[in-house]
């Protein structure tokens, strides 16, 4: 019993006061008092030796067991490896650790790279944003002095101007030394003698022409006035001339009579005039463009008070009446306007007009000895007198509208638009400063020598382009840039300069500054934009502080007409010699001359 208490126990070595106790205990219990209760005395009495030594034998036996080894293995108690598992447990641990190493190499390597990869972005990031700094320096370097050097240029335009253009030579730089490619010009001699036989022969054919067309058109229009009615219809003013016939300048065949027609819508409405270069910002390619509105007199800020203010029960506008009743024909395409819009159609007035002016014919058609034909499909008043004998005379009748109280005119279409741009809608007009051209040339003649070359200087330009443009095809080059260039010769020589005797010097600086604006593919327009003009002529201000116009604009973005344009000029000069000469000793007939009995009286 005591031994297996003992073999339930542990370990002798960890718990001996433990194992102790129990054997004490059960010594104490097993030889107590009142063990075997009874028993004879001599048994008592050897008993506990016998109990002893068996107690002894067991303690033996179970310390024995206990102790054993094989039975109760030690906790911490390892069996001994051989050499050779230690040796190969050592090399394989020695190949974990060289494969450990290896792949620390590895990602070392690795993050060497990747460091060293964002060290190389980091410093082109510096490069890209050291350049995109230089740039925007050099960005705002060149937007400072292109402010400056237009503050400049409004300042120097900003100069006064004197009611008679004069100027010095200096203001033209660059134009000495134009070589015009070595090409030699006709002689003065050669120029004198062209001038007195070509020229002055064609202003006076130029005159009866004149007088001939304007009297057909007063009894044209007034034929239409006529058939017109004053409620419904437009209301047609008297004709205007202009253009090179008006200016004394031209000199090609057919004589072509061209002559502005103004006309106002009826009552109640008015037409009011927007210009496309007061706008801010300027649309691209539209300065020299704009469109007009017809509005009510009621609906105009402008107009009569009554549309303003409440009228009492005891007040009446004589002019509009109490209640504004609607005026007959008052639809917006009636009145000429695009659909759904209130500005005046360029398409409807050409349709109109054109309709208008064949009604008036066909009423005092009988009159005549001629015919009268549109010429020009495209254009609403290309018109042309056909003769019996079988010659003709053509002639423009434009319908215009005035923009205000000014010489500015809106033109619903012209045979060559100045401005080489085409109307980006049907409500775009075009603007004309002919008139104020005409006033121009008028007000410099008076402040030159008698017998200026100005005019002649022009003419024989426009001759050599003509003969030019006949020969090898029309170009980008117009007779409007020719009075252009001329125009802003005039304004920057002095008047002395333009003496009949340097016809040649004049006629020689034209045709340079020509082929400067060429070259430079630049040419302002006179008025738009040029605050040199002369103050005096009545330019509306928003011209004069509008943007300047390029007449050459489209040879920027027409390469090829541009470079036909430039060959056909020096092609001119190569020819300039020989027309001259020729036409100087035999002048052609002129199948456009006048009849002396053309209308029945």
């Amino acid at each position: 019993m005591e031994a297996s208490f003992l073999s339930e126990g542990k370990n002798r070595e960890e718990l001996p006061v433990e194992t102790s106790g129990k054997i004490a205990h059960l010594r104490k219990y097993c030889l107590g008092e009142n063990w075997f209760w009874g028993a004879p005395r001599w048994l008592s009495r050897k008993v506990p030796a016998m109990a002893l030594g068996l107690f002894r034998v067991c303690l033996v036996v179970v310390t024995a067991i206990i102790n054993h080894p094989l039975l109760f293995p030690r906790e911490n108690a390892t069996v001994p490896e051989s050499e050779e598992e230690i040796i190969l447990k050592m090399q394989a641990h020695q190949e974990k650790l060289q494969l450990e190493q290896l792949r620390l190499e590895e990602e070392a390597a690795r993050l060497a790279a990747e460091e060293e990869a964002l060290e190389r972005l980091a410093e082109e990031g510096q490069q890209q944003n050291e350049a995109r700094t230089a740039w925007d320096l050099w960005s705002t370097l060149c937007m400072i002095l292109f402010l400056v050097i237009e503050v400049w240029r409004q300042d120097h335009q900003d100069g006064p101007s004197p009611e008679c253009p004069v100027g010095d030579e200096d203001e033209l730089p660059g134009l000495e030394g134009a070589p015009l490619r070595g090409l030699t010009l006709p002689s003065k001699a050669a120029l004198e003698r062209f001038s007195e036989r070509c020229i002055r022969g064609a202003t006076a054919d130029a005159a009866r022409t004149r007088e001939f067309v304007e009297g057909f058109v007063d009894d044209l229009l007034e034929a239409l006035r006529s058939l017109c009615n004053r409620d419904t219809d437009m209301e047609v003013e008297d004709f205007i001339g202009v253009d090179s016939m008006y200016e004394n300048w031209q000199v090609d065949k057919p004589l072509l009579c061209h002559l502005f027609v103004p006309f106002l819508p009826p009552e109640p409405y008015h037409f009011r005039p927007e210009l496309c270069c007061a706008r801010r910002p300027v649309p691209l390619g539209r300065q020299g463009y704009g469109r007009i509105e017809v509005v009510r007199a009621t609906e105009d800020a402008r107009g009569c008070v009554c549309g303003k203010t409440t009228l009492g029960e005891d007040m009446l506008c004589l002019l509009h009446g109490r209640n504004g009743p609607a005026w007959p024909g008052s639809e917006p395409e009636t009145l000429l306007c695009a659909g759904g819009s209130p500005y005046l159609d360029t398409l409807r007035v050409m349709t109109w007009f054109q309709t208008a002016l064949t009604r008036a014919w066909h009423r005092i058609a009988h009159k005549y000895e001629f015919d009268l034909a549109f010429s020009q499909l495209d254009s609403p008043g290309s018109l042309k007198i056909r003769f019996r004998s079988g010659k003709f005379m053509p002639f423009n009748l434009i319908p215009v509208i005035q923009c205000d109280d000014s010489d500015l005119y809106f033109v619903s279409h012209l045979p060559r638009e100045p401005s080489g741009e085409t109307p980006a809608s049907s409500t775009d007009w075009l603007l004309s400063f002919a008139v104020y051209e005409r006033h121009f040339l008028r007000m410099t003649s008076k402040a030159l020598p008698e017998g200026a070359c100005h005019l002649s200087c022009l003419q024989i330009a426009s001759f050599l382009l003509s003969k030019q443009s006949r020969l090898t095809g029309p170009s980008g080059l117009s007779s409007y840039h020719l009075k252009t260039a001329l125009l802003h010769l005039l304004l920057s020589r002095r008047p002395a300069d333009w003496k009949a005797s340097q016809l040649d010097a004049r006629l020689h600086e034209l045709l340079r500054f020509l082929e400067k604006s060429l070259l430079e593919k630049k040419l302002y327009h006179f008025f738009i934009g040029n605050r040199k003009a002369p103050e005096g002529m009545g330019l509306p201000e928003a011209i004069r502080r509008a943007e300047p116009l390029n007449l050459f604009r489209p040879f920027v973005l027409q390469r090829s007409l541009y470079r036909k344009t430039v060959d056909s000029f020096y092609e001119m000069l190569k020819n300039a010699p020989v027309l001259i000469s020729e036409y100087s000793l035999h002048i052609p007939a002129d199948h456009a001359s006048l009849p002396h009995k053309a209308v029945i009286l």
